[in-house]
């Protein structure tokens, strides 16, 4: 069944860590890889030295390390514990966490949270459930980047010869709930062909009301 595979993505990626660590690595030239773009406009949004939560934050290269370079203080969470051994080896000056990111409760908020290549592994009601995850670690006027599906479904991706879950919710439905906690969407783009196809929401949390 589909929602047996999207239960299986941890599995997935601690089973595949370093396979999907070396292909990772392989796109990346010059320092320039093809949705770099997206983690620019995030790391302008903030302050140098600013906290940020990495969801799903895979091997720490490139998107943390890119954070890091720029004067950001990193805590990246991912299930897999190989993807968090490859960060801390490669970036052990920041905050590593092994744990399931729909559950998390860290007690703290920070200047921005993104959850890019992750959020779309989880299943429509785990999306949802989300929201309250972002609000509950974001800071007032925190910057917000996940990236989804261009419209409601689910998909079946493959990678290394396993099956590979994908999710999307409607654009009417990620506005909604963006709303209801407390973001507003300051860019939204669908299939973004300079970004490898993704489809990307760039939210700030609102400073008042």
């Amino acid at each position: 069944m589909v929602h047996d595979l999207a239960e299986k993505i941890v599995e997935h990626y601690e089973k595949h860590a370093v396979a999907w660590d070396r292909d990772r690595q392989s796109h990346v030239r010059n320092g320039i890889w093809k949705d770099k773009g997206w983690h620019d406009r995030f790391i302008g949004r903030l302050q140098r030295g600013a906290s940020v939560l990495d969801l799903g934050c895979g091997p720490g290269r490139p998107v943390a390390q890119h954070l890091a370079n720029a004067g950001l203080r990193v805590t990246g969470v991912d299930a897999s514990p190989t993807m968090i051994s490859l960060c801390r080896e490669r970036l052990p000056d920041h905050h590593w966490i092994v744990a399931d990111m729909r559950t998390l409760a860290l007690g703290r908020r920070f200047g921005g949270i993104l959850a890019w290549d992750s959020f779309f592994h989880l299943n429509h009601d785990d999306q949802r459930r989300m929201f309250t995850v972002f609000a509950d670690h974001a800071s007032t006027g925190a910057c917000l980047v996940f990236n989804t599906g261009p419209q409601h479904g689910e998909s079946i991706g493959e990678y290394q010869g396993d099956k590979l879950y994908h999710a999307s919710l409607s654009p009417a439905e990620y506005e909604s709930l963006a709303a209801a906690s407390g973001f507003e969407v300051i860019l939204h783009v669908a299939n973004d062909a300079a970004a490898g196809g993704r489809t990307v929401w760039l939210c700030r949390r609102r400073t008042t009301g």
